[in-house]
């Protein structure tokens, strides 16, 4: 049963993995260096901490892109 829960786990942990890699992918940034996209996603976790305007303003970046394929 814990084998069972674990192999669970895993494919739940991969597939949030490959979703959150299309994420990059549909932002146009496939072809950029690894130390690049880190230092992005690290820069803009610091700035929207604690301030929900900037949220509001890349989750209405991120809505947008989503709509324009349908998503």
């Amino acid at each position: 049963m814990a084998k069972s829960a674990t192999a669970e786990a895993r494919k739940k942990d991969t597939r949030e993995k490959i979703e959150l890699g299309g994420l990059i992918v549909k932002a146009g940034l496939r072809y950029e260096k690894r130390s690049l996209l880190l230092g992005l996603l690290i820069d803009a976790g610091r700035r929207i901490k604690g301030d929900e305007t900037e949220k509001a303003r890349l989750a209405a970046i991120g809505a947008e892109a989503f709509g324009n394929d349908g998503e």
